[in-house]
Parts: structure tokens; C-alpha cells; sequence
């Protein structure tokens, strides 16, 4: 089922988590920040919203590293009633297509609920400071990838705040597969 998550909350300070990634080492917030900026991602492997344009979150994340932005994608999905979401399979996504960012697992979901998370993929935008600064869209692609020449929502955002530590007063929300919360959580 398709979600979409509320605006941007200006200045919300990012929620603090350590967590073990694909990897081999846990990373917490201060490991990820970077100097002008920091992204935080919420994916996972079987949402088709997230499958239909992991080469651009890549090719993005990528380029905001290259400007100082950190970045860091979290899977928060329950993998026991998703398998293709569990951790081993995260290591499989995040080598095959050359993640250049930590890929960290929250199976307790307490860093998803921290941030207010909704759904994947679902993006967190934060200046130097850490405070939230976009809560949009990577682009206008949604279950399919859209035209190559799509506008770069995501990192001209990104690109923004590290160029002057705030994000654009209009954002156009991501959409994506809700979280898949476990039943007693």
C-alpha cells in the first residue's frame, strides 16, 4: 500500500542511533554527519518504489558525498514477514549495486519511529547543524523510473543546504510502500 509522508518539519533536530551495517561495523549519527550536511534514507530491498530508482538514490548519494553531505540509508521493514528485507539480503543489495553509503538495519524499528518515518523510500535532509531541512522526493518517478532528464528533487535540495544550511520552502513529498511495522511493535 502506497504512503506518503507528512512536510518538512524546518529545525527538527536528527534523532541519534547506532546501528550494524552491511558492512560489519554499527554506526551512529556522528559517524554519518558530514560537514555540510547529512541524508538520511529510509529503504529497503522488496519495495518497488525504492527498486524502480535505486541506481539514481545511488548516483545522488554519490554526488552529495562529493559535497560534503553524509549519507546513510536505514532498512527498518520486519524481515521475518518480509524475508527479502533481511540482513543478509541487505548485504547482497548493497554490494550488487555498489552502495557507497552505510546500510544499516533497525530491526528493533525504534530509529524508524524515532524519525517519524512512514514509508519507502522515505528522505531525510539535515544542514550541518542537524536539523531537518527537506523531507521530499528523490524525483517525480514513482512505481517506474521516469525519463533520465527528470529534475533532481533530492540533490538540488541536498545541494541547497550545504550551500546555505537551508532547504527550499516548497517541497513535493516522497511516496512509496509503507513501513513494514511488526505486529507487537
Amino acid at each position: 500500500m502506497a504512503a506518503i509522508p507528512p512536510v518538512c518539519e524546518f529545525g527538527l533536530k536528527a534523532p541519534d542511533f547506532d546501528l550494524p551495517g552491511t558492512d560489519g561495523r554499527n554506526w551512529r549519527l556522528a559517524d554519518v554527519a558530514g560537514p555540510k550536511g547529512t541524508l538520511i534514507m529510509f529503504i529497503c530491498n522488496h519495495c518497488p518504489y525504492v527498486m524502480a530508482v535505486i541506481d539514481r538514490i545511488v548516483r545522488d548519494a554519490r554526488d552529495l558525498q562529493e559535497l560534503g553531505i553524509g549519507v546513510a540509508a536505514i532498512s527498518s521493514n520486519d524481515a521475518t514477514a518480509y524475508p527479502a528485507d533481511s540482513f543478509d539480503n541487505m548485504k547482497k543489495l548493497a554490494e550488487e549495486r555498489g552502495f557507497t553509503f552505510p546500510y544499516l538495519y533497525d530491526e528493533s524499528q525504534g530509529v524508524a519511529r524515532a524519525y517519524g518515518a512512514v514509508c519507502t523510500p522515505d528522505f531525510f535532509g539535515y544542514n550541518a547543524d542537524l536539523e531537518l531541512q527537506y523531507r521530499g522526493r528523490l524525483d517525480a518517478s514513482r512505481k517506474e523510473a521516469g525519463p533520465p532528464d527528470l529534475r533532481r528533487d533530492l540533490f538540488e535540495a541536498m545541494k541547497q543546504i550545504a550551500e546555505t544550511g537551508r532547504g527550499p520552502k516548497e517541497q513535493i513529498p516522497s511516496m512509496g510502500c509503507s513501513i513494514k511495522w511488526k505486529e507487537n511493535a
